[in-house]
């Protein structure tokens, strides 16, 4: 005698729907996991900037007007997975509300995690120490603190650096990153020297 074989029961519809709760609670775990990793490792940061020298190689003052070389000396950080590709930099010398000095930062890239070093150096032409008939922006005279040797009146800048770009994360996603740093650089009007700076 043969044995009987009895047909598969199709499917019901329980099992379809239990089928797609469980998919759609196992795709929505793996875009949970998806936004805790990119939000730890791959979110993008922005760089950081540390000025950590400004110098005046050259300095002329004549006539109550003054001309001088700047250069500024810059690390970069860059914090992300990504490399970082700047191109839209800048280096602006303000004085008394007024921009005496510019330089554009070429273009250049930055890689994962790592840390650049890098100098900006340009001509400022000669500009009056008083703006608008106003009296002379210098302060008062300074001294070393010690044996009381008078440095002279100063005067005061500000550079302000601008960097952004763009990091592209895990080579899809593209966002874009700025830093910024704005220094108050105070200047020896007999010598130019730098008598210090804030940023």
């Amino acid at each position: 005698m043969g044995k009987s074989h009895h047909p598969r029961k199709p499917p019901t519809g329980r099992t379809n729907l239990a089928s797609c709760i469980v998919a759609t609670v196992f795709l929505v775990f793996l875009l949970i996991i998806a936004l805790i990793v990119y939000f730890t490792i791959f979110k993008p940061k922005d760089p950081v900037l540390t000025v950590n020298a400004i110098q005046l190689p050259a300095f002329s003052a004549a006539n109550s007007t003054v001309s001088f070389t700047f250069s500024q000396y810059v690390t970069v950080n860059n914090p992300n997975r990504a490399v970082f590709t700047h191109y839209d930099s800048s280096l602006q010398l303000i004085y008394a509300g007024s921009q005496v000095g510019f330089m554009f930062i070429p273009a250049g890239k930055i890689q994962a995690g790592r840390t650049q070093y890098m100098a900006a150096t340009f001509s400022v032409q000669s500009f009056p120490l008083s703006v608008s008939g106003q009296p002379e922006s210098v302060g008062p005279t300074v001294t070393d603190g010690l044996s009381g040797f008078r440095v002279g009146p100063s005067m005061e800048v500000e550079s302000r650096l601008e960097m952004a770009g763009r990091v592209r994360v895990l080579h899809f996603f593209t966002h874009h990153v700025e830093a910024r740093a704005d220094c108050r650089v105070s200047i020896a009007v007999s010598d130019g020297s730098v008598l210090g700076f804030h940023c």
